[in-house]
């Protein structure tokens, strides 16, 4: 049987990001998510909750992170779960977190018509305008940048 291990999460930041360095010098950043889910109830009360998640980002994408977000900023986010355990210092006991590992990375509008890509309109992720993505290389969207880094040339034959 086929396993599939995908998150999909589109929520604000509630931090600014943390970034640090592996000693190979390797990108990592941590970033948590709200992810605000609204509905209503059978008596047609609006209900409201919300969930926070905490993801690693690594690589290009750490440090895009740390460069253009903010606590607060929208952000889509593809990636992975993972189980983090470790033992608790002051206990001795056994310890567990689920995260996320973020795979792709795309800016949100921040409501001042600043996207990092596509168009200032849309409800869904935003692709990132910064440019075409490549067959090889980082995972779509791991070039996010906002919009105003973007340059269009003028030499392209179609």
């Amino acid at each position: 049987m086929a396993n599939l291990n995908k998150v999909m999460l589109i929520g604000n930041l509630t931090r600014d990001p943390e970034l640090r360095y592996t000693p190979k010098g390797t990108a990592v950043a941590d970033i948590a998510l709200a992810i605000n889910r609204v509905w209503n109830n059978d008596q047609g009360q609006k209900q409201e909750e919300t969930t926070f998640v905490d993801i690693t980002l690594w690589g290009r994408q750490a440090e895009l992170a740390q460069q253009y977000l903010s606590k607060g900023r929208g952000v889509y986010i593809e990636g992975r779960l993972q189980m983090d355990t470790w033992d608790d210092k002051e206990t001795g006991k056994k310890r567990s977190k689920l995260k996320v590992i973020g795979e792709t990375l795309q800016f949100m509008p921040d409501g001042k018509g600043n996207a990092g890509g596509g168009g200032g309109g849309q409800s869904g992720p935003q692709q990132s305008s910064r440019a075409p993505q490549q067959s090889a290389g980082p995972p779509q969207g791991a070039s996010a940048a906002p919009a105003d880094d973007f340059q269009e040339d003028d030499d392209i034959p179609f």
